[in-house]
């Protein structure tokens, strides 16, 4: 019953009343200005509080307490809230089922309305990372601390580069994983994250990075684009990445908290270490960071290693036969001679892709050009610059054709035309310091029988020899004007002169 509005002084009249005049309820009621159901009220919790008259040494406060006390609530079983927290990682768990079951186990316990009520009250009293929900093996974030540490030259002492560190967190145990890289650069960001895998021993379903540069190449609120290497690791992982929105530090608090901790319970502690290798640094922070794991939560059972071990590590997908290897993605310009550029060295493509924008994907042994997302060359990875890989399935057939001449064979088919010919292309490629430079001359010569004749072009090529002129625009020349038929002045032949550095027909077979 609730504390009524009356004051203690009618509730000791009342009692007056009743037990010392023996008044009849009506009559009290009406001396009281009181309902007689509410006089009667009174006087049974003052029986029922063994109270008698005259109430001696009992103040106006005492009284009020013995008779509207309230009542003791019912002893009911308490919630486990730590455990509901763990359960509700487990992915289709929700407080329905955990109140069912709770009921199951405690028929006499608190309705669904009030279990949800303390669970939440229970709930906001935890730290802002520890309330969030996470189901177990779904969410991995991913991100690089602001901070740095030295590594220094073993013989100067002096720092050589500053080691970045990566920080991976899972949302449902807060598993940590740290390593030291020499950058963020797209490939050291890329094998981290499989590095991660492997020693978490599964995938999560999504990664959640930050938006750095080897991870996201356009920041959006709402579509971001992912970069392609880091999205085909994904791929190839069977993940999705979300990326964390602008300026929304809660949507990745998780590894925020993570890297808070990798500042004060490693970085702090090695502030005072000298390390000469990427190697010895990694060493030191898996020590470290196997110890922050197995550390006991303040406001919940276990450690992270523990729910690690009984939550996630379950529900992590399989990881793939073989491990992503790592590979560069670039737009490229196909150049008029139907190769790309890859590192100074360039890979052929069909010849009908000149001038296209195509998709180049290289690793340390392969690359590959793709159209329209179409794998349309691949090639052994080479690293001499300025050199050529052509397959000859990518050229036109005329330079296929081409590609098949020797110098042998080209002097072999001048001297079916006449052998002036044949001595005139020998002496041609003779001139150039390779043969095959004058590959291209010799075709355009052997093309001038087809315009004037096999006859006019052998009589050219034996007073191009008597003149030792030998280029295709002197031959050319010479059959435009029909200065071939012309006899040669005294004087106007040169004698050829004889020393080891003049080839002979004789170097081409």
């Amino acid at each position: 019953m609730p504390r009524p509005h009356t004051t203690m002084r009618k509730v000791r009249e009342i009692l007056r009343l009743r037990w010392e005049e023996q008044l009849s309820l009506r009559a009290v009621a009406s001396a009281v200005a009181m309902p007689h159901a509410t006089v009667a009220l009174y006087e049974k919790r003052a029986a029922e509080a063994g109270l008698s008259w005259p109430l001696e040494g009992i103040d106006d406060e005492a009284l009020e307490n013995l008779l509207f006390a309230p009542p003791a609530p019912p002893t009911r079983e308490h919630p486990d809230f730590a455990y509901l927290q763990r359960e509700l990682r487990h992915k289709g768990v929700t407080l329905q089922l955990l109140w069912d079951e709770y009921r199951e186990a405690h028929p006499d316990g608190y309705g669904y309305s009030q279990f949800c009520k303390l669970y939440r009250e229970w709930r906001d009293r935890l730290d802002v990372v520890m309330r969030q929900d996470h189901v177990a093996g779904e969410k991995l974030f991913v991100d690089f601390p602001g901070l740095t540490i030295p590594i220094y030259d073993e013989v100067s002492l002096g720092v050589k580069f500053r080691a970045e560190l990566f920080v991976a967190v899972l949302g449902a145990s807060n598993y940590l994983y740290v390593e030291a890289l020499y950058s963020q650069a797209l490939e050291h960001w890329v094998n981290a994250n499989v590095r991660c895998f492997a020693t978490l021993g599964g995938c999560p379903h999504i990664v959640v990075p930050d938006n750095l540069k080897s991870a996201v190449t356009k920041a959006s609120r709402y579509e971001p684009d992912v970069n392609a290497t880091f999205a085909e690791m994904a791929a190839h992982y069977n993940i999705a990445i979300i990326p964390a929105r602008p300026f929304r530090p809660r949507d990745k608090a998780k590894v925020e908290v993570g890297v808070q901790i990798v500042e004060r319970w490693i970085m702090a502690r090695l502030r005072k270490e000298r390390f000469t290798s990427l190697a010895d640094l990694n060493e030191a922070i898996r020590g470290l960071v196997a110890i922050a794991n197995a550390k006991p939560f303040k406001k919940l059972e276990g450690s992270r290693a523990s729910v690690f071990e009984e939550i996630d590590r379950p529900a992590l997908r399989p990881l793939p036969e073989t491990p992503y290897e790592f590979a560069t993605w670039r737009r490229a310009k196909v150049n008029i001679d139907y190769h790309v550029d890859v590192d100074r060295h360039y890979y052929s493509v069909p010849y009908r892709l000149a001038r296209e924008v195509v998709d180049v994907r290289f690793t340390s042994r392969t690359v590959e050009v793709f159209y329209k997302h179409q794998r349309v060359a691949s090639h052994l990875r080479r690293h001499e610059k300025g050199r050529h890989s052509t397959e000859p399935a990518h050229m036109p057939a005329s330079h296929r054709r081409y590609l098949e001449w020797t110098p042998g064979r080209i002097i072999h088919w001048a001297h079916q035309n006449g052998p002036s010919t044949g001595a005139f292309i020998e002496e041609l490629l003779a001139s150039r310091p390779h043969p095959e430079q004058g590959f291209r001359s010799a075709l355009g010569v052997m093309a001038l029988a087809k315009k004037y004749s096999p006859e006019r072009l052998e009589a050219a090529c034996a007073r191009a020899l008597a003149l030792r002129s030998f280029s295709y625009s002197s031959l050319s020349s010479m059959l435009k004007h029909g200065l071939e038929q012309r006899a040669l002045s005294a004087g106007t032949t040169r004698a050829h002169p004889v020393h080891v550095n003049i080839r002979g027909p004789n170097y081409y077979h």
